[in-house]
């Protein structure tokens, strides 16, 4: 082994404590880089090839009802290689775990074979066979959650008659990757399934003869998806058509894409805060050991190293160090991957969930750790090779000290000698006192990121469905209805208070933007369903003109005052131009709003209702319940309470995970920096501190100056990162989280203080591990004179 190689080994025992915290840090952006970017990976290549395997369609569309040989004409459209239609419709459950009604999508497929698009993987059992009206495949994730399989059966509300179907097997979709029911933006597995039944027998139950309500489409290569769309939309607006729509506005289909979004941010945003923190405690730790080895490197340069070799030599150092993190935030982020593989693979419903790890992710990540690294040494470095030798043998120049204005404001004043000796030091090293404290709150920055989610998701779920949704149940009809039935729905058993409301499907533009969304049509001030403007305050619907959701508004960039271009996607299409009479400050959902009278003239009708919300007295909620399930208008029962429970265990899930990874790294960052903070301290004062006890300083007054100025760095740092905290979270919230909610930036007093102490704790750990090395200070080795 070379001299060089022996004086790197004894270097990184002589200061492992540090190099072990520069490490770790290393090691926590490396794991999230490589968890976020493999799971992201693996998530979308699953997704890329069930897509392939069975067919995906390009396009959708849903209508009221066509004949059968209006296929052949939208098969002849330029660009469209396959054509399938289907039947499709939405119904009643009655399922024995639930007192409430579940509802069920059923999907006609061909007999006895698979459709041509969207082909179904059979998990267990066997497609129904031809002519049997009573057999049906589940989705896999409602199969799951009620405990069905081959052989068991569900009771369903089939066209107004109650029917025992026999459940044949179990399979998955592409097109419910994420089974979405109607109006929700989350699964619910227990109250939405997806049925699958041979096309002539579900036409016979819903009077569907040769007719189609559902169709899809595959595209030919090079095919213009908006010319197809337009097009298609045209031959189905006779046909009562809702609007075709490509791949990327499938429900399912865009959910995915949300989260997969979210975790490749992850994979960019959070990795490069870490690496930058572990670069300036490397730029701090360097340079700090390229200035006590002064007279080493002058030894090193007369015996005939050159500079350049020398400084390698560091870069060695620092390189050690960072290949070691990242091995090991490699091996963690594998782990971590992995898990959050078999984590998402919950939601999304594949036929099997592969790891993928790309050759290029930890290449990537090791490449990235040492350049950052790298960066925080070159100053050092750079030191060491213009460090002429003969200079270099000599101890340096002492620096001039002036009284700072902060001496001459506080010294005075402070009757403590370690109190004036701790502002003395951070007066006359004002630039390493602020980089100190700078790294403790980029770690409280990080910390707070991860514990305000908590807050956020709190108040959102207390403002939507306490102030805004005050409804207990939502009942949608399957075909729009006269007022008539909100007076019928009041004499329900435990029904306490109705609201009728009008609901169509429109296309919203503004400029080259658009969305598809429902237009709720709800009473001038709406006592179910109120809509709040900023501050908050009550909003009450304008007789003409429409309020959009800050969401839907933020999306189509418009504000109250300009106008939007409004086409009605059911009955006879129509488009017009409305004003915007104000923005909504909703966080669940992209919604527009009219008064329904004046949706109702909208859509030139008389006073017609699409669903009805109502407010239930819970002693009665079963037997309101069993009258609904045998109420054959009714066709979707949304529960307030089942739509809380869902959002706790899905969303509320990944968001535990991701703020208690953050949580632990940023407390694993404000650990190094603290710990390397007060090593270097120590190794800078221990000269003075041995002369501090020889002249008769106890341990712990010798401990006070020391810990002194590592806990103001702290207290310093502790604010300024709350600060960060609090815009890196604005930040976050506005890359991450589908485009259906809107998280709030609530962070209450109580996350404050946990973050701080957090924080605080860590500078204590920090603090006794150094506290134990001043205590084995030996004050004859330290007072010898090196020079």
């Amino acid at each position: 082994m070379r001299m060089l190689e022996r004086k790197l080994v004894r270097d990184l025992a002589r200061m492992k404590g540090q190099a072990l915290s520069i490490g770790l840090v290393v090691a926590c952006g490396v794991a999230l880089f490589v968890a976020s970017l493999s799971t992201y990976g693996s998530l979308r290549e699953n997704r890329r090839a069930h897509d392939a395997r069975t067919r995906f369609a390009d396009v959708f569309a849903s209508l009221k009802r066509a004949p059968e040989p209006l296929a052949r004409r939208i098969a002849g459209l330029p660009g469209v290689a396959t054509v399938e239609t289907r039947i499709v419709q939405d119904v009643i459950l009655d399922m024995e775990e639930l007192p409430e009604p579940a509802v069920g999508r059923f999907v006609s497929i061909p007999a006895g074979r698979q459709p041509l698009l969207n082909r179904l993987h059979v998990r267990s059992g066997r497609l129904p066979e031809p002519g049997r009206s009573d057999e049906v495949l589940v989705n896999e994730s409602f199969a799951t959650w009620h405990g069905l399989g081959p052989g068991d059966s569900l009771v369903a509300l089939l066209n107004g008659r109650r029917q025992r179907l026999r459940v044949v097997g179990v399979a998955l979709s592409p097109e419910y990757i994420v089974a979405l029911r109607p109006g929700s933006f989350l699964p619910d597995d227990a109250h939405f399934g997806v049925m699958w039944m041979e096309r002539e027998a579900l036409a016979a139950v819903f009077d569907m003869k040769g007719s189609f309500n559902d169709v899809v489409l595959a595209l030919s290569s090079g095919a213009s998806e908006p010319e197809v769309l337009r097009r298609l939309d045209a031959l189905l607006a006779p046909y009562g058509g809702r609007g075709a729509y490509g791949r990327k506005e499938q429900p399912s289909y865009r959910y995915v894409e949300d989260e997969l979004e979210e975790l490749r941010v992850e994979a960019t945003v959070l990795p490069v805060i870490f690496l930058a923190v572990a670069a300036f405690l490397l730029h701090i730790v360097v340079g700090r050991l390229v200035h006590t080895e002064r007279t080493r490197i002058g030894t090193l340069k007369a015996l005939g190293y050159g500079s350049v070799r020398v400084g390698l030599h560091y870069l060695e150092w620092m390189g050690v160090i960072t290949l070691a993190g990242a091995l090991v935030g490699i091996a963690v982020g594998v782990v971590l991957g992995r898990a959050w593989a078999g984590m998402y693979s919950i939601f999304f419903h594949f036929p099997e969930t592969l790891y993928l790890l790309r050759p290029w992710i930890p290449l990537a990540a090791v490449g990235g750790s040492l350049l950052a690294s790298m960066l925080g040494t070159l100053g050092a470095v750079q030191r060491v090779v213009r460090l002429a030798a003969a200079e270099a043998m000599q101890p340096p120049a002492p620096p001039v000290f002036r009284p700072s204005a902060l001496e001459r404001l506080l010294v005075g004043r402070l009757s403590s000698p370690q109190a004036r000796m701790v502002v003395r030091s951070v007066a006359r090293r004002p630039l390493r006192s602020a980089l100190s404290a700078l790294g403790v709150a980029a770690a409280t920055a990080i910390i707070l990121v991860g514990a305000f989610w908590s807050d956020a998701i709190g108040y959102l779920l207390e403002v939507q469905f306490s102030q805004v949704q005050r409804e207990d149940v939502t009942v949608a009809f399957t075909e729009p209805v006269s007022e008539r039935a909100e007076r019928e729905l009041r004499h329900l058993p435990g029904v306490t208070a109705v609201e009728g409301l009008r609901a169509v499907p429109v296309l919203v533009r503004a400029g080259g933007r658009s969305r598809r969304v429902e237009l709720l049509g709800l009473p001038a001030r709406s006592r179910l369903h109120p809509l709040w403007g900023s501050g908050p305050r009550p909003m009450e619907l304008p007789p003409e003109g429409l309020m959009l959701s800050e969401r839907l508004a933020t999306l189509l960039g418009v504000r109250a005052g300009e106008r939007v271009r409004v086409q009605v996607l059911e009955g006879a299409w129509r488009e017009e131009s409305m004003e915007v009479a104000g923005v909504v400050d909703e966080y669940v959902g992209l919604s527009a709003y009219m008064e329904v009278g004046a949706l109702n003239r909208l859509m030139a009708e008389g006073p017609t209702l699409s669903a009805a919300l109502l407010k239930v007295d819970p002693r009665h909620e079963a037997e309101l319940y069993a009258r609904l399930k045998d109420t054959p208008a009714v066709g979707v029962v949304t529960l307030k309470h089942a739509m809380l429970r869902v959002f706790d265990e899905t969303f509320g899930q990944v968001l535990l995970v991701f703020s208690g990874l953050l949580t632990a790294f940023g407390a694993v960052i404000a650990f190094g920096v603290v710990y390397n903070g007060a090593r270097i301290l120590l190794a800078e004062k221990e000269r003075e501190l041995a002369s501090l006890r020889v002249l008769g300083f106890t341990r712990r007054e010798i401990s006070a100056r020391l810990l002194g100025e590592l806990g103001l760095q702290v207290a310093v740092g502790i604010p300024v990162g709350l600060v960060l905290g609090y815009g890196l979270a604005a930040f976050s919230i506005t890359v991450m989280g589908p485009e259906t909610l809107r998280i709030p930036l609530i962070i209450s007093p109580r996350t404050y203080a946990l973050v701080a102490g957090a924080v605080m704790v860590s500078g204590a750990l920090s603090a006794l591990l150094v506290r134990r090395r001043l205590d084995r200070l030996d004050l004859v080795a330290v007072l010898k004179m090196r020079e």
